[in-house]
């Protein structure tokens, strides 16, 4: 599955795929690829029989909702105040998650099924030659420029804020105990702290969206070198997938692949 956008004299190309991996009986992630909206959207639904399901899908139409009625409508009331310090398109990204979080947040509270269910969310909208980057969890984004894997995103985990309090060592680390606990997720509670990073893309740059299926199955290492590998971004999302389940794919598995090319 694929898409692309033309962009300042580039083309940006964008692939996804999904896996329920090898361990799970139903996939809770979901995934988005740019339409009308040049936004890319994971998340990583959590909460057990189907409501994580609910929860990521309700993040991807929630958020992509609102990019379309801002879009068509620049004057609409938005449902929490614009931070003046940041570009518009940084609030429509930030307002647009709180406003999916609510949402989830107020249908776990109404609906028994669904108590419990939040998501994971890592976001992106290129927006004139800016890349805007928006995120709650653990689901992440790599980029990949000259030979150099950068994770951008930080892991809203206890994990990460163990290993930043305790400097863990890289054997604490393989062993740590509750490395699937998330501290930040979307309908965890009704507000939300979104972390938003913005950079300039540049030619050859590829980047990564994924869920902790993937992260936490293959290592930075072993994805550099597969997305060095392999020119096909279909083929890269699947061979990323097939390398995750190789691993024991023991969560669901979403790969979203976008590379900025000459036009």
């Amino acid at each position: 599955m694929s898409s692309s956008f033309p962009m300042d004299g580039m083309r940006v190309r964008f692939a996804g795929d999904s896996n329920v991996g090898m361990k799970r009986a139903h996939n809770e992630d979901a995934f988005y690829l740019p339409e009308s909206e040049r936004l890319a959207i994971v998340a990583d639904g959590m909460g057990g029989h189907a409501s994580g399901e609910v929860a990521s899908r309700m993040a991807v139409e929630t958020i992509v909702g609102f990019f379309k009625a801002t879009q068509d409508d620049q004057q609409m009331t938005w449902p929490f105040k614009m931070d003046h310090g940041n570009r518009y398109e940084t609030n429509r990204m930030v307002t647009a998650i709180k406003l999916a979080n609510l949402k989830i947040h107020e249908q776990a509270q109404k609906d028994p099924r669904c108590h419990g269910m939040g998501t994971t969310v890592v976001t992106t909208l290129f927006a004139d030659r800016a890349l805007i980057i928006g995120h709650v969890g653990d689901s992440r984004l790599y980029r990949r420029r000259d030979r150099d894997l950068k994770q951008l995103t930080e892991d809203h985990s206890l994990l990460n804020d163990y290993i930043k309090m305790k400097n863990l060592s890289p054997d604490e680390i393989a062993s740590f105990p509750h490395k699937n606990v998330i501290v930040r997720a979307l309908g965890m509670k009704d507000t939300v702290q979104v972390d938003v990073h913005v950079e300039q893309p540049q030619l050859g740059d590829l980047y990564l969206l994924c869920s902790d299926g993937l992260s936490g199955m293959v290592k930075d290492e072993e994805i550099a070198a597969i997305a060095d590998g392999e020119a096909d971004l279909d083929k890269l999302c699947e061979t990323l997938i097939a390398e995750a389940n190789k691993n024991g794919g023991a969560d669901n598995i979403t790969v979203v692949a976008v590379r900025v090319e000459p036009a």
